[in-house]
Protein backbone atom coordinates (compact mmCIF):
# COMPACT_ATOMS: atom_id res chain seq x y z
CA UNK A 1 0.00 0.00 0.00
CA UNK A 2 0.67 4.01 -0.94
CA UNK A 3 2.06 5.44 2.41
CA UNK A 4 0.14 8.64 3.37
CA UNK A 5 1.93 11.12 5.78
CA UNK A 6 1.59 15.00 6.07
CA UNK A 7 1.18 16.87 2.90
CA UNK A 8 -0.44 14.35 0.67
CA UNK A 9 -4.05 14.55 -0.77
CA UNK A 10 -7.02 12.33 -2.38
CA UNK A 11 -9.31 10.40 -1.78
CA UNK A 12 -7.23 7.91 0.73
CA UNK A 13 -6.59 11.14 3.15
CA UNK A 14 -10.38 11.83 3.04
CA UNK A 15 -10.99 8.54 4.16
CA UNK A 16 -8.58 8.53 6.79
CA UNK A 17 -10.31 11.68 7.73
CA UNK A 18 -13.69 10.04 7.92
CA UNK A 19 -12.19 7.08 10.16
CA UNK A 20 -10.46 9.19 12.58
CA UNK A 21 -13.55 11.35 12.79
CA UNK A 22 -16.38 8.16 13.14
CA UNK A 23 -13.23 7.11 16.16
CA UNK A 24 -13.37 10.62 17.82
CA UNK A 25 -9.81 11.75 17.40
CA UNK A 26 -10.87 14.65 14.87
CA UNK A 27 -14.10 16.72 15.75
CA UNK A 28 -17.36 15.94 13.26
CA UNK A 29 -18.94 18.91 11.17
CA UNK A 30 -22.57 19.96 11.59
CA UNK A 31 -23.57 18.05 8.31
CA UNK A 32 -21.47 14.61 9.31
CA UNK A 33 -23.15 15.13 12.84
CA UNK A 34 -26.80 15.20 11.40
CA UNK A 35 -26.34 12.38 9.10
CA UNK A 36 -25.84 10.26 12.41
CA UNK A 37 -29.60 8.97 12.09
CA UNK A 38 -29.11 7.05 8.82
CA UNK A 39 -25.53 5.54 9.63
CA UNK A 40 -25.59 1.59 9.92
CA UNK A 41 -23.21 -0.22 12.49
CA UNK A 42 -19.77 0.11 11.35
CA UNK A 43 -17.98 -3.25 10.56
CA UNK A 44 -21.80 -4.64 9.79
CA UNK A 45 -21.56 -8.07 7.30
CA UNK A 46 -25.14 -8.73 5.17
CA UNK A 47 -27.21 -10.93 7.23
CA UNK A 48 -25.14 -10.74 10.42
CA UNK A 49 -27.38 -8.28 12.52
CA UNK A 50 -27.37 -9.27 15.72
CA UNK A 51 -30.92 -9.30 16.11
CA UNK A 52 -30.82 -13.07 15.06
CA UNK A 53 -29.02 -16.03 15.14
CA UNK A 54 -26.90 -16.94 12.13
CA UNK A 55 -27.05 -20.54 10.83
CA UNK A 56 -23.78 -22.35 11.74
CA UNK A 57 -21.04 -22.21 9.95
CA UNK A 58 -19.28 -24.25 7.36
CA UNK A 59 -16.81 -26.78 8.15
CA UNK A 60 -14.60 -24.08 6.29
CA UNK A 61 -15.43 -20.74 6.99
CA UNK A 62 -15.46 -18.54 3.82
CA UNK A 63 -13.34 -15.49 3.52
CA UNK A 64 -14.37 -12.11 5.35
CA UNK A 65 -15.64 -9.59 2.85
CA UNK A 66 -14.85 -5.77 3.29
CA UNK A 67 -16.92 -4.24 5.25
CA UNK A 68 -18.49 -0.74 4.14
CA UNK A 69 -16.66 2.53 4.66
CA UNK A 70 -16.38 4.52 7.75
CA UNK A 71 -19.04 6.72 8.06
CA UNK A 72 -17.80 10.45 8.97
CA UNK A 73 -19.70 10.60 12.16
CA UNK A 74 -18.77 10.74 16.23
CA UNK A 75 -17.74 7.94 18.11
CA UNK A 76 -20.91 6.11 19.05
CA UNK A 77 -20.07 5.53 22.75
CA UNK A 78 -19.98 8.99 23.82
CA UNK A 79 -16.33 8.82 24.63
CA UNK A 80 -14.84 10.73 21.76
CA UNK A 81 -11.22 11.07 21.20
CA UNK A 82 -8.47 13.97 22.28
CA UNK A 83 -9.42 16.28 19.24
CA UNK A 84 -13.37 15.74 19.42
CA UNK A 85 -12.88 16.57 23.22
CA UNK A 86 -11.32 20.48 22.38
CA UNK A 87 -15.10 21.39 20.48
CA UNK A 88 -13.27 23.20 17.54
CA UNK A 89 -14.05 22.70 14.41
CA UNK A 90 -12.60 20.71 11.29
CA UNK A 91 -10.03 22.66 9.16
CA UNK A 92 -8.36 22.29 5.83
CA UNK A 93 -10.00 20.27 2.48
CA UNK A 94 -10.99 16.81 3.74
CA UNK A 95 -8.91 15.06 1.04
CA UNK A 96 -5.86 16.87 2.03
CA UNK A 97 -3.30 15.25 5.23
CA UNK A 98 -3.20 19.15 6.79
CA UNK A 99 -1.44 19.42 10.79
CA UNK A 100 -4.65 18.57 12.24
CA UNK A 101 -5.41 15.06 10.53
CA UNK A 102 -1.53 14.29 11.55
CA UNK A 103 -2.00 15.16 15.18
CA UNK A 104 -5.26 12.91 14.89
CA UNK A 105 -3.26 10.53 13.63
CA UNK A 106 -0.52 10.72 16.22
CA UNK A 107 -2.84 9.81 18.92
CA UNK A 108 -4.44 7.19 17.71
CA UNK A 109 -0.98 5.46 16.77
CA UNK A 110 -0.89 6.04 20.71
CA UNK A 111 -4.25 5.04 22.06
CA UNK A 112 -3.07 1.36 19.84
CA UNK A 113 0.23 0.84 21.05
CA UNK A 114 1.71 1.60 17.39
CA UNK A 115 4.87 3.46 16.22
CA UNK A 116 3.95 7.29 16.86
CA UNK A 117 4.87 8.71 12.75
CA UNK A 118 2.15 9.83 11.96
CA UNK A 119 2.30 7.61 9.11
CA UNK A 120 -0.34 5.65 7.64
CA UNK A 121 1.38 2.49 7.14
CA UNK A 122 0.29 -1.23 6.79
CA UNK A 123 -0.02 -1.08 10.90
CA UNK A 124 -1.78 1.66 10.89
CA UNK A 125 -4.59 1.06 8.86
CA UNK A 126 -4.94 -2.55 10.06
CA UNK A 127 -5.53 -0.51 13.33
CA UNK A 128 -7.92 1.39 12.18
CA UNK A 129 -9.60 -1.17 10.41
CA UNK A 130 -10.00 -3.25 13.54
CA UNK A 131 -11.10 -0.32 15.20
CA UNK A 132 -14.37 -0.26 12.96
CA UNK A 133 -15.88 -3.01 14.78
CA UNK A 134 -18.07 -2.81 17.99
CA UNK A 135 -19.14 -5.74 19.72
CA UNK A 136 -22.35 -6.83 18.79
CA UNK A 137 -21.65 -6.27 14.92
CA UNK A 138 -21.25 -9.11 14.21
CA UNK A 139 -21.45 -12.95 14.75
CA UNK A 140 -17.87 -14.30 16.27
CA UNK A 141 -16.76 -17.87 16.01
CA UNK A 142 -13.77 -19.53 15.37
CA UNK A 143 -12.32 -19.54 11.86
CA UNK A 144 -8.59 -21.10 11.26
CA UNK A 145 -8.58 -19.68 7.46
CA UNK A 146 -9.84 -15.97 8.36
CA UNK A 147 -9.87 -15.08 12.36
CA UNK A 148 -12.01 -12.20 13.31
CA UNK A 149 -9.59 -9.51 14.21
CA UNK A 150 -11.11 -6.54 15.53
CA UNK A 151 -12.02 -4.58 18.49
CA UNK A 152 -15.23 -6.23 19.07
CA UNK A 153 -13.22 -10.03 19.67
CA UNK A 154 -11.00 -7.41 22.59
CA UNK A 155 -14.20 -6.39 24.14
CA UNK A 156 -15.42 -10.08 24.14
CA UNK A 157 -12.19 -11.18 25.69
CA UNK A 158 -12.22 -8.52 28.07
CA UNK A 159 -15.82 -9.57 29.29
CA UNK A 160 -14.82 -12.77 29.49
CA UNK A 161 -11.30 -12.16 31.35
CA UNK A 162 -13.45 -10.04 34.07
CA UNK A 163 -15.65 -12.67 34.60
CA UNK A 164 -12.56 -14.98 35.38
CA UNK A 165 -12.30 -16.69 32.35
CA UNK A 166 -8.94 -17.90 30.84
CA UNK A 167 -8.52 -16.15 27.61
CA UNK A 168 -4.83 -15.86 27.66
CA UNK A 169 -4.42 -12.08 27.16
CA UNK A 170 -7.14 -9.79 25.05
CA UNK A 171 -5.20 -9.33 21.53
CA UNK A 172 -8.61 -9.55 19.59
CA UNK A 173 -7.70 -12.09 17.91
CA UNK A 174 -10.92 -15.03 17.93
CA UNK A 175 -8.38 -17.85 18.24
CA UNK A 176 -8.96 -21.59 20.60
CA UNK A 177 -8.54 -20.01 23.56
CA UNK A 178 -11.31 -17.29 23.33
CA UNK A 179 -13.78 -19.99 21.42
CA UNK A 180 -12.92 -22.11 24.29
CA UNK A 181 -13.73 -19.31 26.99
CA UNK A 182 -16.72 -18.52 25.65
CA UNK A 183 -17.58 -22.38 25.58
CA UNK A 184 -16.94 -22.26 29.45
CA UNK A 185 -19.13 -19.27 30.03
CA UNK A 186 -21.86 -20.61 28.03
CA UNK A 187 -22.29 -23.52 29.94
CA UNK A 188 -22.25 -21.67 33.17
CA UNK A 189 -24.89 -20.25 31.35
CA UNK A 190 -27.08 -22.98 30.37
CA UNK A 191 -26.41 -21.93 26.71
CA UNK A 192 -25.56 -24.27 24.08
CA UNK A 193 -21.80 -24.33 24.10
CA UNK A 194 -21.53 -24.00 20.67
CA UNK A 195 -18.31 -21.35 20.94
CA UNK A 196 -20.39 -18.97 18.99
CA UNK A 197 -20.58 -15.18 20.21
CA UNK A 198 -24.33 -14.59 19.33
CA UNK A 199 -27.43 -12.67 20.50
CA UNK A 200 -27.82 -14.95 23.39
CA UNK A 201 -24.14 -15.29 24.57
CA UNK A 202 -24.53 -11.40 24.43
CA UNK A 203 -27.58 -10.88 26.23
CA UNK A 204 -26.29 -13.16 29.09
CA UNK A 205 -22.83 -11.03 28.95
CA UNK A 206 -24.69 -7.93 29.48
CA UNK A 207 -26.93 -9.22 32.78
CA UNK A 208 -23.16 -10.51 34.43
CA UNK A 209 -20.70 -7.66 35.94
CA UNK A 210 -17.45 -7.51 36.62
CA UNK A 211 -16.61 -10.27 38.70
CA UNK A 212 -12.52 -10.35 39.44
CA UNK A 213 -11.68 -7.67 40.79
CA UNK A 214 -7.93 -6.46 41.91
CA UNK A 215 -4.54 -8.12 40.86
CA UNK A 216 -4.51 -9.88 37.76
CA UNK A 217 -5.40 -13.37 37.31
CA UNK A 218 -3.30 -13.55 33.88
CA UNK A 219 -0.06 -13.44 35.85
CA UNK A 220 -1.36 -15.73 38.65
CA UNK A 221 -1.46 -18.46 35.72
CA UNK A 222 1.09 -18.18 33.99
CA UNK A 223 3.42 -17.65 37.07
CA UNK A 224 1.83 -20.52 38.37
CA UNK A 225 3.03 -22.73 34.41
CA UNK A 226 6.38 -20.95 34.92
CA UNK A 227 6.83 -22.58 38.30
CA UNK A 228 5.43 -26.07 36.94
CA UNK A 229 8.13 -26.14 34.82
CA UNK A 230 11.37 -26.43 37.32
CA UNK A 231 13.93 -24.10 37.43
CA UNK A 232 16.23 -26.53 34.92
CA UNK A 233 16.59 -25.00 31.80
CA UNK A 234 17.26 -28.28 29.98
CA UNK A 235 14.63 -28.53 27.17
CA UNK A 236 13.47 -24.70 27.25
CA UNK A 237 13.04 -24.17 23.48
CA UNK A 238 13.97 -20.01 22.55
CA UNK A 239 13.20 -18.98 18.78
CA UNK A 240 15.90 -16.38 17.80
CA UNK A 241 14.19 -13.81 15.19
CA UNK A 242 17.35 -11.69 13.72
CA UNK A 243 16.26 -8.53 12.76
CA UNK A 244 16.47 -8.42 8.85
CA UNK A 245 17.73 -10.63 6.23
CA UNK A 246 18.14 -11.19 2.65
CA UNK A 247 18.59 -8.05 0.60
CA UNK A 248 16.58 -6.17 3.77
CA UNK A 249 19.60 -4.83 5.31
CA UNK A 250 17.87 -3.01 7.78
CA UNK A 251 19.60 0.38 9.66
CA UNK A 252 22.93 1.06 7.59
CA UNK A 253 25.80 3.87 9.21
CA UNK A 254 28.93 4.42 9.00
CA UNK A 255 30.18 0.90 7.23
CA UNK A 256 27.99 -0.96 9.87
CA UNK A 257 24.67 -2.78 8.94
CA UNK A 258 21.79 -4.11 11.43
CA UNK A 259 21.31 -7.57 9.27
CA UNK A 260 24.87 -8.83 9.73
CA UNK A 261 25.54 -7.23 13.01
CA UNK A 262 21.79 -9.42 14.56
CA UNK A 263 23.16 -12.18 12.61
CA UNK A 264 25.94 -12.41 14.46
CA UNK A 265 24.85 -11.83 17.46
CA UNK A 266 21.84 -14.66 17.02
CA UNK A 267 24.81 -17.06 16.12
CA UNK A 268 26.73 -16.42 19.14
CA UNK A 269 23.45 -15.91 21.08
CA UNK A 270 22.49 -19.74 19.69
CA UNK A 271 25.51 -21.20 20.50
CA UNK A 272 25.44 -19.83 24.28
CA UNK A 273 21.46 -21.15 24.40
CA UNK A 274 22.99 -24.85 23.58
CA UNK A 275 25.82 -24.79 25.71
CA UNK A 276 23.56 -24.51 28.60
CA UNK A 277 20.98 -27.21 27.93
CA UNK A 278 18.37 -25.02 25.99
CA UNK A 279 17.23 -25.98 22.65
CA UNK A 280 17.51 -22.92 19.83
CA UNK A 281 15.93 -22.28 16.31
CA UNK A 282 16.89 -19.48 13.92
CA UNK A 283 12.87 -18.67 12.72
CA UNK A 284 14.68 -17.88 9.37
CA UNK A 285 17.53 -18.36 7.18
CA UNK A 286 19.97 -14.95 5.79
CA UNK A 287 19.44 -14.99 2.81
CA UNK A 288 15.32 -14.24 3.39
CA UNK A 289 13.63 -11.51 5.30
CA UNK A 290 9.64 -12.72 6.28
CA UNK A 291 7.07 -10.28 7.18
CA UNK A 292 6.26 -9.71 11.02
CA UNK A 293 3.00 -12.05 10.42
CA UNK A 294 4.83 -15.17 9.18
CA UNK A 295 7.87 -14.82 11.44
CA UNK A 296 5.12 -15.39 14.20
CA UNK A 297 4.01 -17.93 12.24
CA UNK A 298 7.23 -20.26 11.88
CA UNK A 299 8.08 -19.54 15.91
CA UNK A 300 4.29 -20.91 17.02
CA UNK A 301 5.31 -24.07 14.74
CA UNK A 302 8.15 -24.59 16.47
CA UNK A 303 5.63 -24.59 19.63
CA UNK A 304 8.53 -22.16 21.80
CA UNK A 305 8.82 -21.42 25.03
CA UNK A 306 10.06 -17.64 24.56
CA UNK A 307 10.73 -15.95 21.24
CA UNK A 308 13.81 -13.33 21.38
CA UNK A 309 13.90 -10.76 18.25
CA UNK A 310 17.40 -8.45 18.02
CA UNK A 311 17.28 -5.39 16.19
CA UNK A 312 19.14 -2.26 16.52
CA UNK A 313 17.86 1.51 15.92
CA UNK A 314 18.59 4.19 14.04
CA UNK A 315 17.60 8.50 14.29
CA UNK A 316 18.05 11.05 12.53
CA UNK A 317 19.46 12.91 15.94
CA UNK A 318 22.74 11.55 16.61
CA UNK A 319 22.37 12.33 20.22
CA UNK A 320 19.66 9.51 20.73
CA UNK A 321 21.20 6.23 22.10
CA UNK A 322 20.32 3.64 24.21
CA UNK A 323 18.48 0.12 24.93
CA UNK A 324 14.82 -0.83 25.12
CA UNK A 325 13.23 -3.85 25.25
CA UNK A 326 9.53 -4.54 24.29
CA UNK A 327 6.50 -6.99 24.77
CA UNK A 328 2.88 -7.49 24.06
CA UNK A 329 0.51 -5.07 25.64
CA UNK A 330 -2.06 -2.51 24.86
CA UNK A 331 -5.32 -0.38 27.07
CA UNK A 332 -6.64 -3.30 27.85
CA UNK A 333 -4.16 -5.60 28.74
CA UNK A 334 -0.35 -7.49 28.06
CA UNK A 335 1.18 -10.63 27.96
CA UNK A 336 2.10 -11.08 31.87
CA UNK A 337 5.37 -13.38 31.12
CA UNK A 338 6.35 -10.85 28.25
CA UNK A 339 6.53 -8.00 30.19
CA UNK A 340 8.26 -9.43 33.09
CA UNK A 341 10.98 -11.10 30.65
CA UNK A 342 11.36 -7.89 29.04
CA UNK A 343 12.13 -6.45 32.12
CA UNK A 344 14.76 -8.98 32.88
CA UNK A 345 16.64 -9.09 29.90
CA UNK A 346 16.33 -4.78 29.81
CA UNK A 347 17.86 -4.88 33.63
CA UNK A 348 20.66 -7.69 32.81
CA UNK A 349 21.66 -5.79 29.36
CA UNK A 350 22.16 -2.43 31.26
CA UNK A 351 24.13 -3.73 34.22
CA UNK A 352 26.75 -5.49 32.28
CA UNK A 353 27.09 -2.76 29.82
CA UNK A 354 27.03 0.84 29.65
CA UNK A 355 23.93 1.35 27.53
CA UNK A 356 21.53 3.94 28.45
CA UNK A 357 18.14 2.64 29.56
CA UNK A 358 15.16 3.28 27.62
CA UNK A 359 13.63 1.10 29.59
CA UNK A 360 10.47 -1.30 28.56
CA UNK A 361 7.43 -0.50 26.54
CA UNK A 362 4.43 -2.34 25.33
CA UNK A 363 3.49 -2.54 21.51
CA UNK A 364 0.69 -4.49 19.35
CA UNK A 365 3.35 -5.11 16.57
CA UNK A 366 2.14 -8.27 14.61
CA UNK A 367 5.61 -10.11 15.75
CA UNK A 368 4.35 -9.30 19.37
CA UNK A 369 0.64 -9.55 19.08
CA UNK A 370 0.31 -13.42 17.21
CA UNK A 371 2.71 -15.24 19.06
CA UNK A 372 1.77 -17.92 21.52
CA UNK A 373 4.71 -17.88 23.22
CA UNK A 374 6.12 -14.78 25.28
CA UNK A 375 7.47 -12.41 23.15
CA UNK A 376 10.43 -9.85 23.68
CA UNK A 377 12.18 -7.77 20.65
CA UNK A 378 15.41 -6.17 21.91
CA UNK A 379 16.41 -2.48 20.25
CA UNK A 380 19.94 -3.39 21.43
CA UNK A 381 21.28 0.80 20.77
CA UNK A 382 21.11 3.11 18.04
CA UNK A 383 24.04 3.03 14.71
CA UNK A 384 23.45 6.69 14.03
CA UNK A 385 25.29 7.08 17.35
CA UNK A 386 29.09 7.05 17.41
CA UNK A 387 28.80 5.55 20.90
CA UNK A 388 26.63 3.15 20.35
CA UNK A 389 27.81 1.95 17.14
CA UNK A 390 31.14 1.60 18.63
CA UNK A 391 29.90 -1.13 20.92
CA UNK A 392 27.66 -2.70 18.47
CA UNK A 393 30.67 -3.12 16.80
CA UNK A 394 32.55 -5.28 18.83
CA UNK A 395 32.84 -8.56 19.59
CA UNK A 396 32.51 -8.32 23.52
CA UNK A 397 29.28 -5.95 23.20
CA UNK A 398 27.90 -8.95 21.51
CA UNK A 399 29.40 -11.69 24.00
CA UNK A 400 27.99 -9.38 26.98
CA UNK A 401 24.16 -9.31 25.34
CA UNK A 402 24.25 -12.96 25.10
CA UNK A 403 25.34 -13.46 28.70
CA UNK A 404 22.66 -11.35 29.37
CA UNK A 405 20.00 -12.84 27.74
CA UNK A 406 20.61 -16.15 28.67
CA UNK A 407 20.58 -15.19 32.77
CA UNK A 408 17.37 -13.06 31.90
CA UNK A 409 16.06 -16.50 30.75
CA UNK A 410 17.21 -18.45 34.15
CA UNK A 411 15.95 -16.03 35.97
CA UNK A 412 12.70 -16.11 34.20
CA UNK A 413 12.15 -19.55 36.07
CA UNK A 414 13.07 -19.40 39.34
CA UNK A 415 11.44 -18.84 41.82
CA UNK A 416 11.81 -15.20 44.11
CA UNK A 417 13.73 -16.49 47.14
CA UNK A 418 16.15 -18.61 44.04
CA UNK A 419 16.82 -15.53 42.30
CA UNK A 420 19.76 -13.70 42.04
CA UNK A 421 20.69 -9.87 41.99
CA UNK A 422 20.26 -8.54 38.65
CA UNK A 423 23.81 -8.34 37.09
CA UNK A 424 25.31 -11.23 39.01
CA UNK A 425 23.65 -15.13 37.85
CA UNK A 426 26.22 -16.55 35.48
CA UNK A 427 24.51 -19.93 34.18
CA UNK A 428 26.88 -22.52 33.78
CA UNK A 429 27.77 -24.33 30.31
CA UNK A 430 27.02 -28.54 30.80
CA UNK A 431 29.65 -30.33 30.48
CA UNK A 432 30.66 -31.75 27.47
CA UNK A 433 29.27 -28.64 25.52
CA UNK A 434 31.86 -26.06 26.86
Amino acid sequence: MKLLRLGDQGSAVAEVRAALTYLGFLPATPRQSGERGNVAPPGTRPGESMGTELPPPAATAPPIPAVPAIPAVPAADGAPGPAAASGGAAAGPPDRFDPDLDNALRAFQQSRGLSVDGILGPDTARALEEARHNLGDRLLYLSAAHPFVGDDVAALQERLFNMGFDIGRTDGIFGPRTESAVRDFQRNRGLDPDGRCGPRTLRELKRLRRTVTGGRPDVLRESVRLLARGTSLLGVVVALDPGHGGDDLGIVSGGLCERDIMADLAARLTTRLLDSGLESHLIHGPDESPNESERAARANELEADLLISLHADGSTSRHARGVSAYYYGNARGSSAVGERFAQLVQREIVSRTDMPDCRTHPKVWDLLRRTRMPTVRLDLGYLTNDQDARALGSTEFRAAVAEAVLAATQRLFLPPEMDAPTGQLHVPRLAGRA
